[in-house]
């Protein structure tokens, strides 16, 4: 099992890494993937390393950075629904909702603590394996920084429409899809109390993490 010096560095190179594509406002829909990764992961490695509330584990500045910078930039319902499996397609309007809600406040509380260990990262990418019509693809990228180098690569999707570009749905760090984790857990709570069971766990973890932190 890994140590907890060592999840930590996985959790900093988790959310800082994500928030290296997601931190930024959507340019050009003709972007390309990798292109667009490159691009914001030296913009906000170079506004992270400056934010001292951030680094601080300040989770109302998180919050805030979350709702206006990185939503636009992430199909963060399709990564909810994911997560949730087959029961999202059941769920009412309402239920859909409260899930995405309790999903986003566990993810920046989770990894909230995570931008204190932002110092000397570096991002690099991986040659991208794509055809020009792809419609989603893989971006591989390495964080390097004290110890060894961390795999973290970033599914997307081209949506179509307004707001056209590329989207991020997923994350894998050293192998483990983010999506595909929290997946299984989700499932258990299903399968045991369904889904208003689920967003009970969920808003009882959140306030539990909140009580930690506070």
């Amino acid at each position: 099992m890994m140590n907890r010096r060592m999840l930590g560095r996985l959790a900093a190179a988790l959310f800082a890494a994500a928030s290296l594509a997601w931190l930024a406002p959507a340019h050009a829909a003709d972007e390309a993937p990798d292109a667009l990764i490159k691009r914001l992961s030296d913009e906000v490695l170079t506004a992270l390393k400056g934010d001292k509330q951030i680094q601080a584990g300040n989770v109302d500045r998180i919050v805030a950075l979350v709702d206006t910078k990185i939503m636009p930039n992430v199909d963060f319902r399709r990564m909810t629904a994911a997560a949730v499996g087959p029961a999202w397609r059941q769920a009412t309007p309402e239920q859909q909702k409260r899930l995405q809600d309790e999903f986003k406040i566990l993810l920046v509380r989770t990894y909230a603590g995570a931008f204190q260990q932002i110092n000397d990262e570096t991002v690099s990418l991986k040659p991208l394996r794509s055809s020009p019509e792809d419609t989603e693809v893989v971006v591989r990228t390495e964080i390097r920084g004290r110890g060894e180098p961390i795999q973290l690569d970033y599914r997307l999707e081209k949506t179509p429409g307004q707001g056209a570009g590329w989207k991020i749905y997923n994350l894998n760090v050293l192998g483990v899809w983010l999506v595909e984790t929290y997946r299984s857990q989700f499932a258990q709570e299903i399968n045991a109390k369904g889904v208003d069971g689920l967003i009970a766990t969920l808003a009882e973890r959140n306030k539990s993490n909140a009580a930690r932190k506070s």
